[in-house]
């Protein structure tokens, strides 16, 4: 959430940024904040005045009681009387004008960094960096789908008949090589200096709405009413949830933290051949890594985060490129994300496998996540997350660049962790 001295010091900039968003109605909105700000700021200072002349009659009624001045004191006790009404009534109002500028905050996307580019959609992301050769499988590759069934690892329509589509049954040799993949991430993670963690895999609404899934991605989420919680579409919520409210020492930084869950997220109405089998699902694994940094410090952690995971492609011997996304692409609370695309050779294109983010601000103010600086104030820590990384895609592309007449080679890296080096 944008804080709204920023947005009242850097009105152009805000909408300078949103304009590369394609943010609809931005001026109208950001118009409508201020607006609403400027009234509440007056509601408070006539509020704060009120009560302090309520305050100096009190006291001065008290004096005259003393003095046997009864029926002054009782003059004062109405104006003290007229007064309390009126500071209730600015409560109420300053209650109302704080919320009303609260739900304005979270309609409002967060503003790109200045190296974002303007953009609609996917199609106008830079392409920053390739890595690897992409093998020559010949006529007869298959599709990770096919190549799932030919050798029984992956099982759609089980999954289908006990829970529905989207929902994949791992077996056999499919099931211990996302169990290696899991483990080496995580291994690899830790080496890094990332702090393991165990997370829930339902949040509450506060954590939901800090990180930013809340009100922007309601409809993606599973939901539970009858507990009020929701199944998590990354770890990045609970882990990030973790530092809430928290006030952190200069000290601290950076804070680095991992882990692994499963991920749930609704993906309505996705249809058709890009879709098919690891493509897109509603229940998948995947490893985080995630930060909480210096505003000094950021860009850079987001860079050794960057390189963090090109390392882990470069073990896997994946042929992989780096978009830097525009800002029509670019998520809701992110500043700027670098995106991981991983190339399916038997499907002849590219499968998004990871993204890393900044966030600057945005998250730590709905957070209330500070850090004292070194003047001994309390300011917004930087928090970042990244992908490192998501099970699916990787998966599919192991199984279909790595596919020969013999069978499905096991990357060298990932061998100690399956206790097999192919699929037959």
């Amino acid at each position: 959430m944008l804080q709204v001295q920023f947005i009242r010091d850097h009105k152009e900039t805000v909408l300078e940024g949103l304009a590369k968003r394609n943010f609809a109605d931005a001026e109208t909105i950001i118009e409508k904040v201020l607006t609403v700000d400027e009234n509440r700021r007056k509601t408070q200072v006539e509020l704060d005045n009120t009560l302090a002349e309520s305050n100096k009659i009190s006291k001065e009624i008290g004096g005259l009681f003393k003095a046997g001045e009864i029926q002054k004191a009782n003059i004062l006790k109405e104006k003290t009387g007229v007064l309390k009404t009126k500071s209730k009534e600015l409560t109420e109002s300053l209650t109302a004008l704080a919320e009303e500028l609260q739900t304005l905050l979270y309609l409002i996307p967060n503003v790109p960094h200045a190296s974002v580019k303007a953009g609609n959609s996917e199609e106008d992301n830079e392409k920053i960096f390739s890595e690897g050769t992409i093998p020559d499988l010949g006529e007869n590759a298959l599709p990770h789908w096919e190549l799932a069934k030919k050798y029984d690892i992956i099982d759609f329509e089980l999954g289908n008949k006990v829970t529905g589509a989207g929902f994949p049954v791992y077996k056999g040799k499919g099931a211990r090589l996302q169990r290696a993949l899991i483990n080496y991430f995580l291994d690899k993670n830790i080496e890094a200096g990332y702090k393991e963690y165990q997370v829930p895999h339902l949040v509450n609404e506060a954590s939901a709405t800090a990180t930013g899934q809340l009100p922007d991605k309601d409809g993606q989420m599973y939901h539970s009413k009858e507990d009020d919680l929701y199944l998590i579409p990354t770890a990045e919520v609970p882990i990030t949830n973790m530092f809430r409210g928290n006030l952190v020492q200069e000290s601290d930084f950076p804070i680095t933290a991992t882990g692994y869950t499963p991920c749930f997220r609704r993906e309505a109405g996705s249809y058709g051949a890009h879709v098919r089998g690891l493509n897109r699902l509603h229940q998948f694994d995947k490893v985080e890594i995630v930060r909480v940094e210096h505003p000094d410090n950021s860009y850079n952690a987001l860079n050794d985060m960057v390189e963090h995971i090109k390392n882990i492609l470069r073990e896997l011997k994946l042929p992989y490129r780096i978009l830097r996304l525009c800002g029509g692409d670019t998520g809701f609370t992110a500043a700027l994300t670098f995106d991981f695309e991983l190339f399916s050779t038997a499907q002849d294109r590219w499968l998004e496998i990871s993204s890393a983010s900044n966030f600057e601000t945005f998250q730590a103010n709905r957070l209330k996540l500070r850090f004292k600086n070194k003047e001994g104030k309390s300011e917004l820590a930087h928090t970042l997350n990244g992908s490192s990384l998501a099970l699916p895609r990787v998966l599919a592309g192991i199984l279909e660049n790595y596919q020969t007449e013999e069978g499905i080679k096991i990357p060298e890296v990932l061998v100690p962790y399956t206790g097999f080096s192919i699929i037959n």
